[in-house]
Formats: C-alpha cells, sequence, structure tokens
C-alpha cells in the first residue's frame, strides 16, 4: 500500500428537511413546556444531550421507534410532532381529512409562535398552570387579557 490518500469525492452536506425541523421544534416546544432539560430527556431516552440537540434542530431525523418512545416520555401523542406543520411541506401522501381542515402555520399566525418558542412565555404558561384554584387562575387570565 502507497501512502498516497485515496481520492474521494466531497462529503455533499444536504440542509435539514422541513419535516424534521418542524418535529425538532414541536420536541422542544413540549420538553420546554414540561421544564425538562435536553440532558434529563436525554438520559430517559439512552441518549446523550447532543443528540436531543441534533433531533430539535432538525440535523438528525428520528425513527419511527424513538419518535414513540418520547412521545411516551412527553406525555403526548406522536401525532402532536406534525401538528401544526404547514401544508406546502413535502408529502407524497394523500391528505386525508385532518389534513384538509387545518390551515398552516403561515403569515402572521407565524409570529404567533415565535412567541410560543420564547423563554418568557413558557415560564408564564407554567406559572399560569400551576395555579390550582380554577376562578384564581380564570382571573389572572381575565387580568391579563383586560391590560393587553
Amino acid at each position: 500500500m502507497t501512502d498516497e490518500t485515496v481520492n474521494t469525492p466531497p462529503r455533499r452536506v444536504e440542509p435539514p428537511d422541513p419535516v424534521d425541523i418542524h418535529v425538532g421544534a414541536r420536541l422542544r416546544l413540549r420538553r420546554n413546556l414540561l421544564g425538562m432539560s435536553q440532558e434529563h430527556l436525554g438520559k430517559a431516552t439512552g441518549l446523550t444531550f447532543q443528540q436531543i440537540q441534533k433531533y430539535e434542530r432538525g440535523v438528525n431525523r428520528m425513527g419511527a421507534s424513538r419518535l414513540y418512545q418520547i412521545s411516551r416520555l412527553l406525555e403526548v401523542p406522536v401525532s402532536y410532532f406534525f401538528d401544526e406543520m404547514a401544508s406546502d411541506a413535502p408529502n407524497n401522501a394523500v391528505p386525508g381529512f385532518g389534513e384538509s381542515a387545518q390551515a398552516p402555520l403561515e403569515g402572521p399566525e407565524q409570529a404567533d409562535a415565535e412567541l410560543l418558542r420564547r423563554r418568557e412565555t413558557m415560564e408564564l404558561i407554567r406559572a399560569y398552570y400551576r395555579i390550582s384554584d380554577p376562578k384564581q387562575r380564570r382571573k389572572v387570565y381575565e387580568l391579563i387579557k383586560s391590560m393587553a
């Protein structure tokens, strides 16, 4: 064998698939709503927090069994990860009743979706749901509505 290096073609790095990005964003949203760290979710699934980060960014695709495992840990159905997916996402499947009934997240609604990803929003939602008395919680809701 010689010391010559073998000419290998440069590796083509493909951008993450939009579906993987959406699923990862939903994973991050739910994890944050529960106040769970990437490290904690990683330990519960037998993964590193770096792998959870890659899932959340859509860099790595989750297999069906991993998606099912994570849905159980986050206490949501698997379909949660596909909720609110824009209708223009690549999809070779024929749309069913559910796909035609839901409006895609586009335009001004997209800005609202970005607000839901903020840490401050997550903390406010968690604090709101820690109010155990439904009457008090309703009063807080009415107060915030009147201030807005």
